[in-house]
């Protein structure tokens, strides 16, 4: 696990890069890290991939899974209906202490959306995110999700990116519970661009919406 610190304009908190991951193991650690921390513990956003599943919010409908072949299902504790992970969408978790930061939820999802808005606009792509249905659009597509959890006034889960994911596993839900919701990634929409540096514009665009 490799993390580093990251200050900018009053706003601390700590990074985690790591890697490609079991979801289970890391949506137990987010657990962890949010029950048990205290007033003084660090703000940290997590970085990773995930291999394949399906996961299903806490108050999702499991109709909308209608062919998860061989795909392993997991009913977490996030907000929303199903979807799909898989290497090549890149998670961004962000362990947060929204009293501390004044943030409210509906604020904390506009900061995640809007950090993949301007990232997409760095490539001259036009996103755009829909009042009731929360996540990042291209024209109909959908790019990002978002889905968050709640705990003693302190945020987990957060945002997913479709940088290169096979888009495949998808066709097997009915993504984020719309029927016939189209999604795609970045490669897709003609923007070959390394992980990392893709990471970082998220970080970026992220930090300064929050504290905007």
């Amino acid at each position: 696990m490799n993390s580093i610190n990251h200050y900018q304009e009053g706003l601390s908190f700590q990074v985690r890069n790591l890697g490609i991951t079991d979801y289970n193991s890391v949506w137990l650690k987010m657990k962890n890290y949010t029950h048990s921390r205290t007033t003084q513990s660090n703000d940290e956003v997590w970085f990773t991939e995930h291999h394949d599943i399906y996961t299903l919010g806490a108050n999702g409908d499991p109709k909308h899974i209608h062919n998860p072949g061989e795909i392993k299902i997991l009913k977490v504790d996030r907000g929303g209906q199903v979807t799909y992970h898989g290497p090549g969408q890149i998670m961004m978790y962000v362990l947060l202490d929204l009293r501390r930061l004044n943030l409210n939820i509906r604020q904390l999802i506009s900061s995640l959306e809007q950090s993949i808005i301007s990232l997409m606009a760095d490539y001259n792509i036009k996103a755009v995110r829909k009042s009731q249905a929360p996540g990042v659009y291209v024209k109909t597509q959908k790019i990002a999700s978002v889905g968050l959890r709640i705990s003693k006034g302190c945020s987990y889960h957060g945002l997913s990116f479709n940088h290169s994911v096979n888009l495949q596993p998808f066709r097997g839900i009915n993504t984020c519970g719309f029927e016939q919701l189209d999604v795609t990634n970045l490669n897709n929409l003609g923007v070959i661009e390394d992980k990392k540096i893709i990471q970082e514009k998220m970080l970026h665009y992220f930090n300064n919406n929050i504290i905007s």
